[in-house]
């Protein structure tokens, strides 16, 4: 198999399971897991404050 066969084929998704067993796993393995969380983290925040607005303003319309 050519180096540019490796190239072509699509990469494994990373996934990450809560309390996973990390010994198999390389630095660099573990470093792009943290990076993926932390995204991952930032994009539930942003979402959990877009529902918070949307219900503060519907408790402000009803308030009313």
């Amino acid at each position: 198999m050519a180096a540019e066969d490796d190239d072509n084929k699509p990469r494994k998704k990373i996934s990450h399971e809560m309390g996973q067993d990390l010994s198999a796993l390389s630095v660099g393995d573990v470093e792009e897991r943290i990076a993926l969380l932390m995204a991952e983290i930032e994009r539930l925040k942003a979402d959990a404050a877009k529902k918070r607005a949307s219900r503060d303003a519907a408790n402000a319309f009803f308030k009313t």
